[in-house]
């Protein structure tokens, strides 16, 4: 319910597509469902980069026990969730939740970056370091800080989620 100004090119196109089908879907009275996921992590991504999925790229960096960057000392707030819970909740609201409405799929947990990569530094036993850098102009223009999401609608379905982050990574550290 809050007002949604994205900053990001990236963001933009999302919130308009979701405008522009809330507009077809009224017009021509069809009945839709927007779900909006969290950050998203798991086994199997092959195509873990900087720039797409920076988590499981970091925790790959620590693998090699290579320094990583990280910006504001990794101390900035996202919601992740496990790919298996998101596909469970995805599931969930295609057959349960209220029809023209956005949900959004997430823990709802606030929860550090640094927490993360130190859960997975001293799972993989990493002598990696840390370097604080700033993050690039880009970045600062048009990324949030922080990030997490009201889950109160998916909640209000019974989802119940199965994988803690906290195992998640530990597991994303055993493959």
């Amino acid at each position: 319910s809050s007002l949604c100004q994205p900053k990001g090119f990236y963001s933009i196109t999302k919130h308009a597509a979701e405008q522009m089908l809330i507009s077809y879907c009224r017009t021509f009275d069809i009945n839709y469902r927007i779900l909006r996921l969290c950050n998203v992590y798991g086994e199997g991504d092959k195509n873990v980069s900087k720039k797409k999925n920076a988590l499981q790229y970091l925790i790959d960096q620590l693998r090699q026990n290579r320094d990583i960057d990280l910006y504001f000392d990794g101390k900035f707030y996202r919601d992740y969730m496990h790919v298996d819970d998101v596909c469970l909740a995805i599931d969930l609201c295609i057959n349960k939740a209220p029809i023209d409405c956005i949900i959004n799929i997430g823990s709802g947990d606030k929860i550090l970056f640094r927490d993360l990569i130190d859960i997975a530094k001293n799972e993989l036993g990493s002598t990696s370091k840390y370097i604080v850098i700033e993050p690039p102009k880009f970045h600062r223009l048009i990324q949030i800080k922080d990030f997490y999401m009201d889950t109160t609608k998916l909640k209000s379905l019974d989802f119940v989620q199965n994988i803690s982050v906290e195992e998640g990574i530990r597991a994303l550290c055993c493959k």
